[in-house]
This record gives C-alpha cells, structure tokens and sequence, in this order.
C-alpha cells in the first residue's frame, strides 16, 4: 500500500511560492491604483460617499436640492446688490441732441433716463500716504502741541497694516509665493523686493503670536479634536530635508470651528504631545502611531477614520470582487448621517439614537462578514491589508455610536490640510523651521476666518494695530470667531 507522504516533501518551495504570489498580488494591485489615478476616467476613481447618496435620492431631496441651489443664488444676488455702486452718468452727444419727428432741438430731461447695470473689476490700488500731524504753537512762545501719529504695527515702520496684511492673505489665503506677489505690485506701481514681503510676513507673525497660540489652546482643551498631518520641506544647505505641518481643529457649541497648525521638524509623537498632552476628551485620526503619544496609556479615547478604511477596501477592489460588499456596508453607515443632516438632528440625542437603531446592526453585520473574509486572502495583499487595518481599529472605529460628537471620518482635518498642499505646489519649501512656524501660525488665523466667514484681512488689518496694547486678560476678544461677534454686536 502507498504512503503519502506531505506536500512539504515534495514542494520545499512552497513557502518561496506563496511569498512570490503574495508580493505578485500586491505589486498588481498598486499598479493598478496607480494606473486608475494617473490615466483612468473619473468615473473610475474612489467616488465620493456625498456622490453615491445623491444618486440614491427620492423626488423629495431632488426638490430639496433644487430649493438649496435656489437659496444660494439668492443669496449671490443679494451680495452683489451690496457691492459698491458708482452711478456713470451719459450725456446724449451733441450731434445727436435733435428730435428724430420735428428736428427741433429743444429737448428736456425725461425722468431719470435709462439705467445699465454693469459688474467692472477696479484694480487694488496701492497708494503712498503722506500723514501730516498738524502743529500749534502757543502765543505765549512757550508750549507746543502737535496731532498724534498714526498707528503703526512697529514703531518707524512704512508700510501700514492693510498693506501687512495683503501681503499675509496672499501667501496663507491665496497660496501665493511672495516673489509673485512682488511681481503684482510693481504692476500696480509700487516697488517691491521679495526680501521686504518676507520681512513683512515674519514681522506680522511675530505680532499675532499671542493670538494664534491662544487659538490653539483653545482647542487643545475641546472635548473633540480632529487632527492630520502633511509634509513640508525645509530649505537645507545645497538641498532641502522634510518637516511637516500638523493640523488641530474643532467644534465648538455654538457651532464655530478653530483650526490650528503646528511646524516641527519630524513626525514623531512629540508634536501631538506638546500641543493636546495632558488634556482628556476623543481625537479624530488616523491609524497613525504618533497620536498614540496622547492616546495610550491614558489620555484622549482614540476615534478612528471610516474614509480611511474606504479607501483602503476601494484599493483593493480591482483585485477582490469581496471588497464590494464592504464598501456598501459603509456606505449604509454615511446613509445614516445623510438622514440625520437632512433632519437637522445633528449632534442631538436623537442622532445617537437614530446611529444605535440603525448605525449598530451594519457595524456587526460588517464584522462578521470582515472576521470570515479575513483566513481567504493573503496578509499582505492589498484586501489583507485592508481587512487587517479595519479589524485593527475596530475599536476605535465604533466609537462614534455612542456619542453624538463624533464623526465617522477625519475628513475635516484632511480638508485644512488641502490649503497647505496648495502652497507646498506654488512655493515649493519654507526657509527655515522658525518661517515653518511663523506660516503654521498665519494659517491658523487666516484658516479660522475663512471657516467662519470672515475677510481674513479685514480681520488681521485690525488686530495687528490692537493685539500689542490689548490687555493679556481679555485676548480671547481677538480670535477670529469672537472678534466676529464683538463686531456684530458693535454694530446692531
């Protein structure tokens, strides 16, 4: 009778084989999302959650959306009708001051005459502004007044805070590189060297530190903060080394959002350490181990990234058919927060009930159907790596059930983040880790505003001239969002 013996005896390359597959599998798959990316139709990308929902709606939420857009052109139309209006008057030319029945030429006004409305762009005019302090003298001979200076950011300063702050909205608003901006004035006919913006822009950090500190501490002490970070490079000597530009925002009651940055020179724990140790609450992030600094062993309760898990499992999909039921099942789980927004339940009590109800049974549904898909696929192809990723931070990705608070992504500090890659494109590096710090500062200020609808410039024309004699007690009145309210209420 035979023996059998195992497959081992006879396949001692078994174990090679198997590795070669899997590095196959991963190495087709990466080039396939490659691929995708550079040369495939849009339709082939990962779409959004908001595109696929919207392809789901009845006749009510197409009605409801026809409304929204409704409002907003609106709303378009009654700030235009706000614009500065200039009235252009048009006298009827001489040779055609005859009346085309009679020819007679004694003609009068009729009404108001006919009205044209015309948008016309005026180009920002820079101007050189000669401040002349009036001086009395007393008849007695023995006393002098004289007009008190204008304010100024710093003492024998020439350049006045509008102009500051144009030169920080630019680079921090606008991505603009400094030696562009340069360029635009000396069209405008004013001359301008790339150094003196430079100067300018540090100088304006240098007066709204308080400020933007203050900012993120503010934020460091919210009971929810999302968080992200993105590379930089740094200027180096005959090269340039990496940095990156961390983001903190958050929430707070009355709806507002803060957003702070932070530079430094490495992406190690230390940075979320500095800026939310010690404090207690939930953190929005990635998977990610340098959060782990503030999140274990005690700390803040780590919340996951369901669009991180997304696109991981989209990845994947090229290869794994499979990967198709896990992408509806979360789908199903941002169907939940449609339904919740459309209601305007947002972060009530009856959001987390409505989450317990029907957010619960797709989140064990998925982990069931997760935890028997995880022995059919290779560790490391892209649908292990998916499903071990998911499993990982399953924890940390159900949290949001139990707390109306927290979202299902960090999406939001994903999006602060697209302004510092629009500046990484345009001016490529930062001088130095202080001019690291001095942007991540600037863009906490001009993001804040942007977020809650304020001119970033109007905003920082202001504070520049009142931050220095403002008293310390009260420097919360200067952050953008309080600063907005002050105002409003000023003027009521």
């Amino acid at each position: 009778m035979a023996r059998h013996l195992p497959l081992d005896h006879f396949c001692p390359w078994r174990e090679e084989a198997e590795e070669l597959r899997e590095r196959l599998t991963t190495l087709e798959a990466k080039t396939a999302a490659l691929e995708r990316h550079v040369f495939g139709r849009k339709a082939e990308r990962l779409p959004t959650v908001q595109q696929l929902l919207r392809g789901e709606q009845t006749g009510e939420d197409t009605e409801a959306r026809r409304q929204q857009a409704l409002d907003k052109r609106r709303q378009r139309a009654a700030r235009r009708a706000e614009a500065p209006t200039r009235q252009v008057h048009h006298p009827v030319p001489e040779q055609l001051r005859v009346c085309p029945g009679c020819g007679g030429r004694d003609l009068e006004p009729l009404g108001q005459g006919r009205t044209t409305v015309v948008y016309e762009y005026i180009p920002a005019r820079f101007e050189k502004q000669l401040h002349v302090q009036e001086t009395l003298a007393c008849a007695c001979g023995q006393g002098v007044v004289t007009a008190p200076a204008p304010p100024k950011v710093v003492d024998r300063g020439e350049y006045g805070p509008g102009f500051i702050a144009h030169v920080v909205g630019s680079k921090c608003a606008d991505a603009m590189p400094l030696h562009r901006l340069a360029r635009r004035l000396e069209r405008g006919g004013v001359p301008m060297s790339r150094s003196t913006l430079t100067d300018l822009f540090h100088l304006a950090a240098e007066v709204l530190s308080p400020v933007f500190v203050r900012l993120l501490q503010h934020i460091a002490r919210a009971e929810v903060v999302w968080a992200d970070e993105t590379p930089v490079r740094v200027l180096d000597v005959k090269k340039t080394s990496l940095g990156y530009l961390w983001t903190f925002l958050t929430q707070n009651d009355k709806g507002e959002w803060l957003i702070g940055y932070r530079f430094s020179m490495g992406r190690a724990g230390k940075t979320p350490k500095d800026v939310l140790g010690g404090t207690t609450g939930s953190l929005v992030v990635d998977a990610y181990t340098g959060y782990n600094s503030v999140t274990v062993p005690s700390g803040r309760v780590r919340v996951g990234c369901w669009a991180h898990v997304r696109r991981k499992f989209f990845d994947a999909l090229s290869k794994t058919p499979e990967a198709q039921t896990v992408l509806d099942y979360i789908v199903a789980l941002y169907r939940v927060e449609h339904e919740v927004l459309k209601a305007n339940l947002v972060r009530t009590l009856a959001h987390r009930a409505l989450r317990q109800q029907k957010s619960r049974p797709v989140l064990e549904a998925l982990h069931a159907y997760l935890t028997q898909q995880q022995p059919l696929h290779l560790p490391k192809g892209p649908m292990g790596q998916a499903l071990t990723y998911a499993l990982n931070q399953w924890q940390a990705l159900c949290r949001f059930v139990d707390d109306e608070r927290l979202p299902l992504d960090n999406n939001r500090s994903e999006g602060a983040l697209r302004k510092v890659a629009l500046g990484r494109k345009n001016f490529l590096f930062v001088g130095h880790e202080a001019a690291g710090e001095n942007l991540a500062g600037l863009y906490a200020l001009v993001a804040t505003c942007e977020v809650n609808g304020i001119n970033p410039e109007e905003y920082l024309a202001d504070v520049l001239l009142r931050v220095q004699t403002h008293p310390n007690s009260r420097l919360d009145e200067l952050l953008p969002h309080e600063w907005k309210r002050l105002r409003a209420a000023d003027s009521s």
